[in-house]
């Protein structure tokens, strides 16, 4: 590849995506990737309607079929015993996508990875250092380190897609709040016992249990623990997994597998951050650079592909790849995911209330938010699976 046109900053599915929407443009795209190797993470295995949309319209979801899916039909809230609270059936959908789809996110990443398009270059284990900008202050390019070396690398577009502690965003002193929730979520890989084809949250006396199918006949379950759980040495695990399902008793068909899995759980810390723009001359953020929201509501991998299709849509727009094109594609493309980002931060908060409050205020906030949502799922429904058509430009190279 010669000089690209766009830099991504970063190679999880924020990034691919990212390079997917823009390389369908024909424009000369370069990702660089500071791991060598994928990280093997519980995280981004949920995609919604939109983001299979998304994945098809890139040519990448045959690929990603054949690797292996789950589709899923609903969303069930239930009490620890495994009553039904709330159930939101994907089948109320209209469209060609209307079901979600669960995927082990490696498997996400390799078909990501694997099919981008003539125009696209990945380079692994190449660390951006920080962004370079003219003597107007616009972004420019990028400085690298490749093994020893250290060099610039011009572009008319940097896009970063390096996550919710962004050294592009922080370089760039693009302001952005951060908060920390006051729980976290700790994932197993079961083996071993069947589960509906839904996505089920336990919604009991000690925050949310999560399940789902992955493909490959395996499970993944998450369980909220207070933020100094695990801390400091696991202690009794046996003993926390038998407390676990004691006060979930629905997950009595679980236990042998979860007993078996302790020792490869994987902990998360949670996050909200919100960003006043998702741009600046010459930059873009996309996916958790540009907003991060609890993963109970599933729109991690929305709001990532959201991002990189709407970027895509408005440089076509535009019309070009020269400055004063890119900037307004860059405006129009604040504007828009600002908008949706507020509606889907309000969405994802809501569910997170409602599912891991675990007394007092919280937990009666909660339990008002089911109750309302129960009177009427469609439209929770339809904003959990986002909608594509209210992107009206196409995807074109210009």
């Amino acid at each position: 590849m010669s000089g690209p046109d766009v830099i991504v900053c970063g190679a999880g599915a924020a990034g691919l995506a990212a390079a997917h929407a823009l390389g369908g443009l024909g424009l000369r795209v370069l990702v660089l990737e500071r791991r060598a190797v994928p990280p093997a993470i519980a995280k981004g295995e949920l995609l919604q309607p939109e983001s299979i949309g998304a994945l098809d319209g890139w040519g990448v979801l045959p690929a990603l079929t054949a690797a292996g899916v789950e589709a899923l039909s609903r969303v069930c809230v239930r009490d620890p015993q495994g009553a039904p609270l709330l159930t939101l059936d994907y089948d109320t959908l209209t469209g060609a996508y209307r079901r979600m789809a669960a995927v082990a996110h490696p498997t996400l990443l390799r078909a990501l990875a694997e099919h981008l398009g003539p125009t696209v270059e990945l380079r692994r284990g190449v660390r951006v250092v920080e962004p370079l900008r003219n003597g107007g202050g616009r972004v420019n390019g990028v400085r690298v380190a490749d093994g020893e070396t250290i060099h610039d690398i011009p572009a008319r577009l940097v896009v970063a897609a390096d996550g919710v502690s962004s050294r592009m965003r922080t370089a760039l002193l693009m302001p952005a709040r951060r908060r920390r929730y006051g729980h976290r979520l700790v994932a197993f890989d079961l083996a071993g016992v069947p589960v509906a084809d839904e996505v089920c949250a336990y919604r009991g006396p000690h925050g949310v249990r999560l399940v789902y199918p992955l493909p490959g006949g395996r499970v993944r379950l998450y369980a909220q623990v207070g933020r100094e759980e695990f801390r400091g040495g696991t202690g009794d695990l046996h003993g926390w997994a038998d407390r676990l399902v004691a006060d979930t008793p629905a997950l009595a068909p679980l236990a042998e597998p979860l007993r078996a899995s302790l020792e490869r759980r994987q902990l998360f810390a949670l996050y909200r951050l919100d960003t006043t723009a998702s741009a600046a001359p010459g930059f873009a953020l996309v996916g958790e650079a540009a907003h991060a929201l609890h993963p109970v509501a599933a729109q991690g991998l929305n709001g990532a592909f959201g991002d990189a299709w709407a970027l895509a849509a408005h440089l076509a727009a535009a019309g070009g790849i020269e400055a004063a094109a890119v900037d307004r594609a860059l405006r129009g493309y604040t504007r828009e995911r600002t908008a949706r980002h507020t509606r889907t931060a309000s969405l994802a908060h809501g569910h997170a209330r409602m599912l891991t409050g675990t007394g007092g205020l919280p937990r009666l906030l909660g339990s008002r938010t089911l109750r309302r949502t129960a009177s009427d799922p469609r439209p929770t429904v339809a904003a959990l699976a986002g909608a594509m058509d209210d992107l009206h430009i196409s995807l074109t190279p210009s």
